[in-house]
């Protein structure tokens, strides 16, 4: 035989797939693009074109007015205030213990960290109403402080009163970043310094410092973008001349069409986006990169006056983030507490009003904030999917689009569901779709995706490949493949992703508000606002409020325990 006439085969790994992309994934990937382009492209796309566009076309009068109109101008420093004002309060909460949990191993040190995380669990427009009637102008402590020391000031009022609330809310985000980054810091480096001769403020300055400032950036720029983009604090403290409110009052009291609501809008977003580009580039600018990194373990033991001079600020620290919630449950059974230390009288009338009379508020929120979690995990888990295993042009679009929102104040994403969805009609009801309940859970579905999306993606991203070739060599199909060998190693993540989205869609605050039309349809974080506008319902407010702290405790809890049951890698 002639050896040139016998033809070699290609190695199989030669060969190319006819189709680049598999069609399955096409489909899955359209009906994805299309539910984000809904839910979260065209509402922030309708608040650009309110913001640029008018009846002439395309314009920047209505952003231009913004900056020479003095109530604007106000409300935007007032808005810079807050949040450079709750950031600077916050850190000076959090470092003190962070740099206790950081550096030191201590008896308790795990009980310690739970009570300093206790304030994220309380949504600070419910913690202002608790805040109101500790530090308030008939607060406990401010006539007890008045009384003890002849001092009249009101913590708890207007724009300090918002500062205050969002710092005790927010201040955990630096405290966690910090700690973590501070365990991690190599020893030696410190140990170098000190050998050079850096000693205490320069080697905190010098070295410590710059180590975690990627950290710190991190947590600061949370509790920065929360603070300016809050709507239910200002409103529940009185506080109109800031830019979430400004916007609220425009778009809802004003008109619909107010293009000055929009430009407020944009401007939020603005701030929002340019505050997380700024934290980015100064948390960048001064990484330093180590060889190792220090253990967990090997804490110092607590001695010397500075190690418990830690402890005993970490403990105000923890009774001061604690004013709140105490406020709340006080005044959720108190029959009359004013001008006084305690209340005069107990009762459980205000839980029978809430529970009894008007069980609305609770029932609609259940209703909403699971439809929304079993959508939204869902969308989250098939976003995942295409990302790691899709073969679909552009996978990491989708991904970015979901968890766009994260950087989108509430009342900017609420106004754009308000342009869009006000005008869409339900055919065969002949209403429009922001007179249904089902806005709701589309709403939260919208602007609780991204943890959605996170989690499914950490949780898919420990799945490896070749689980799922292996059941496809043994003969299963694709989707015989996904559901009986992927979705059960991404159920724990997904599950805990629920709800994580259930509990935070349940005190939504800055976004709902913007959609209610009728008071029988709204959620619990809309009965809170409702019942704190009147001084005799302040007490039904308080147990709304305790009803929503109970739920995010709980919810919390369970994501912590069904996340961790399945988060083991699998290989």
């Amino acid at each position: 035989m002639d050896p040139q006439a016998v033809t070699v085969p290609r190695p199989a790994a030669a060969w190319r797939p006819r189709w680049r992309y598999d069609p399955a994934h096409l489909l899955l990937y359209g009906a994805l693009l299309l539910v984000v382009g809904v839910l979260v492209v065209l509402p922030l796309a309708s608040v650009l074109r309110g913001a640029f566009v008018d009846a002439h076309g395309f314009t920047v009068a209505h952003v231009a007015r913004f900056f020479y109109t003095p109530l604007y101008l106000e409300s935007l420093r007032n808005s810079l205030y807050a949040g450079l004002g709750a950031t600077a309060l916050a850190s000076l909460l959090a470092l003190p213990p962070a740099f206790l949990v950081g550096r030191y191993r201590f008896r308790g040190q795990a009980v310690l960290v739970t009570w300093l995380t206790v304030p994220l669990v309380i949504p600070p427009f419910v913690g202002a109403i608790g805040l109101n009637q500790a530090l308030g102008r008939a607060g406990a402590l401010t006539l007890l402080l008045e009384d003890l020391l002849g001092v009249s000031f009101v913590a708890a009022e207007g724009l300090r009163g918002v500062i205050l609330a969002h710092a005790l809310h927010y201040f955990p985000f630096i405290l966690l970043t910090v700690a973590n980054a501070l365990a991690n810091v190599d020893p030696s480096l410190e140990e170098a310094a000190k050998v050079a001769g850096a000693r205490g403020p320069r080697l905190l300055w010098r070295v410590t410092l710059p180590l975690v400032a990627p950290a710190y950036a991190a947590g600061a720029i949370l509790v920065f973008v929360r603070a300016t983009d809050d709507l239910g604090t200002p409103l529940i403290l009185n506080v109109k001349n800031m830019l979430g409110p400004q916007a609220y009052f425009r778009v809802t009291t004003i008109a619909r069409e107010d293009p000055d609501g929009y430009a407020i809008s944009l401007v939020m977003l603005a701030l929002a986006l340019g505050a997380v580009v700024v934290a980015t580039r100064l948390g960048g600018r001064r990484e330093v990169t180590t060889l190792q990194t220090g253990a967990h373990g090997a804490g110092r033991p607590l001695r010397g006056w500075a190690a418990w001079a830690l402890l005993g600020l970490s403990v105000l620290v923890g009774l001061l983030g604690l004013l709140p919630h105490a406020g709340v449950v006080l005044m959720s059974v108190s029959r009359v507490w004013s001008l006084t230390y305690l209340p005069t009288g107990y009762t459980l009338d205000h839980y029978a009003e809430i529970l009894f009379r008007a069980p609305q508020f609770v029932l609609n929120t259940l209703l909403y904030s699971a439809t929304a979690a079993l959508v939204a995990v869902v969308v989250a888990v098939g976003i995942a999917y295409l990302q790691f295993r899709g073969r679909v042009p552009a996978p990491g679009l989708l991904d970015f689009a979901a968890t766009a929102p994260m950087a989108v104040p509430g009342v900017v994403l609420g106004i754009g569901f308000l342009r869009v969805f006000d005008r869409w009609t339900v055919p065969w009801l002949g209403v429009s779709l922001t007179s249904l309940w089902l806005i709701f859970p589309m709403l939260y579905v919208a602007r609780r995706l991204p943890y959605a999306v996170r989690a499914a993606s950490a949780a898919m991203s420990q799945v490896h490949p070749t689980l799922e070739e292996a059941a496809a060599v043994c003969g299963a199909r694709r989707w015989r493949t996904f559901r009986r060998v992927v979705l059960p190693l991404v159920a724990g993540g997904a599950v805990a992703a629920g709800v994580l989205v259930f509990v935070t869609a349940a005190v939504e605050f800055s976004a709902t508000v913007l959609l209610i039309s009728r008071v029988e349809q709204s959620p619990l974080s809309y009965g809170i606002y409702l019942y704190a506008q009147s001084p005799r319902g302040r007490g039904a407010a308080a147990a709304l409020g305790t009803v929503a702290v109970m739920l995010v405790a709980l919810g919390t809890y369970l994501a912590n325990r069904l996340g961790g049951r399945r988060s083991g890698l699998a290989l």
